[in-house]
């Protein structure tokens, strides 16, 4: 029976009362109360239940995959041409006629030792080979005219003015005065190889640029004496002299990698003075044997060549690592190394944002690409941050970027 005096009161507290028998005061109180708790609790299960993972993904693509092979310590960057220069012979140093970080050119002289002596000997005996060559004239002339002589001698006996004897003794005279003529030759000879003798000990007193290159260091100063280094024995090079228009850089690989390289294959050069940038190369030379260090792995050197020789100034002795690809495939599906897991498996991202286990089929891979045959195709999302221990099938996720 509905009480019209109760309307206002008991219509606010549910309209499942409408139209029924007013509760009394114990009910209308039970009811308050379930209500509030059903509240609170809806409330502390919206607050309190597990929020989605915030995980990395990446989307499945095609592009390049190349499987490579890097230096297992430093590389450096060296010349094509460096030498250690010294004299040849020890002396005290008298002039210098180039300084540290000029460009010299090819048999430029580059320091010359006190040699005045040796200038004196070569002035001897050039003239000495002048007198020997005036000498020689002389007995030619000599020997010249003996001969006409012998030979009118000869025709006077054969008109009977003269004797026979007299013929016989102008004929030994011109035989005599030519082999003195020949004589004197052999005394130019001579005289010419002294002289040779003596340039050679001059040009060991005098430095000479063996090619075109750059001076970088010169360890020896005006008056000072300097000693070429004795067998078994180094000392300081005078003049250091670097061909920097021809450089290529040396590397240790590790004697696992090794029997994958070979001469003529392409290779990337990075340098740590230049980071962001990325230089082409080919291998040059492979080692003949493998060098062991103690205390370090064994590896065997490579020598790569740049392709062209890079616009900024690249000095020699930079320290660089060579990355060696060994194949290469193009437009093919890959993904980030990162996202594959043991036993070649992937966490897949559904359009729910569900997780589910995938396995593949790899094929080539490096650092940061992996090629996958069979198992994802393009457009697939995948994970690649699953260092969370909780991630399992049915996880759901929610993807920093698709």
């Amino acid at each position: 029976i509905y009480n019209e005096t109760q309307h206002d009161a008991a219509l606010p507290l549910s309209g499942a009362l409408f139209l029924m028998r007013t509760p009394n005061k114990k009910t209308l109180r039970l009811i308050i109360i379930t209500f509030m708790i059903s509240v609170i609790a809806f409330a502390g299960w919206v607050y309190t239940r597990p929020q989605p993972i915030a995980v990395d993904v990446v989307t499945t693509a095609v592009g390049d995959v190349e499987a490579t092979v890097v230096n297992t310590r430093a590389g450096t960057v060296k010349s094509c041409q460096r030498s250690n220069l010294a004299p040849a012979s020890g002396g005290q140093i008298a002039k210098i006629w180039v300084k540290e970080g000029d460009r010299v050119h090819k048999d430029q002289i580059l320091l010359e030792l006190w040699s005045q002596d040796l200038k004196a000997q070569r002035e001897l005996a050039q003239r000495q080979l002048t007198m020997s060559e005036e000498r020689r004239r002389e007995t030619c002339i000599l020997a010249e005219n003996a001969r006409r002589e012998a030979v009118r001698t000869q025709q006077l006996v054969k008109q009977g003015f003269v004797s026979s004897q007299r013929a016989d003794d102008a004929n030994a005279n011109a035989r005599s005065r030519q082999a003195s003529c020949e004589a004197a030759g052999t005394d130019i000879q001579r005289a010419e190889a002294q002289v040779r003798v003596t340039q050679a000990s001059l040009d060991r007193t005098v430095i000479i640029a063996p090619f075109s290159g750059v001076v970088a260091h010169i360890s020896g100063e005006l008056g000072e004496f300097t000693t070429p280094s004795p067998p078994g024995i180094p000392t300081p090079p005078t003049i250091d002299l670097i061909d920097d228009t021809c450089l290529y850089v040396t590397a240790p690989m590790d004697e696992v990698d090794a029997p994958k390289i070979r001469v003529g294959q392409a290779a990337r050069i990075t340098l740590d003075a230049m980071p962001n940038k990325i230089f082409p190369g080919k291998i040059r030379r492979i080692a003949p044997f493998v060098t062991e260090i103690e205390k370090q792995a064994r590896t065997v050197d490579i020598e790569v060549d740049f392709l062209t020789i890079p616009a900024d100034a690249l000095l020699v002795g930079y320290s660089a690592d060579v990355e060696v690809i060994l194949e290469r495939k193009e437009n093919v599906l890959r993904i980030p190394t990162q996202a594959v897991r043991q036993n070649n498996r992937v966490w897949l991202v559904d359009g729910d944002h569900r997780l589910s286990e995938q396995a593949i089929e790899t094929g080539l891979s490096n650092w940061s690409f992996t090629e996958i045959r069979t198992g994802l195709k393009e457009g697939d999302r995948v994970l690649i941050s699953f260092d969370q221990d909780t991630l399992k099938a049915g996880t759901v996720v929610q993807p920093k970027m698709d």
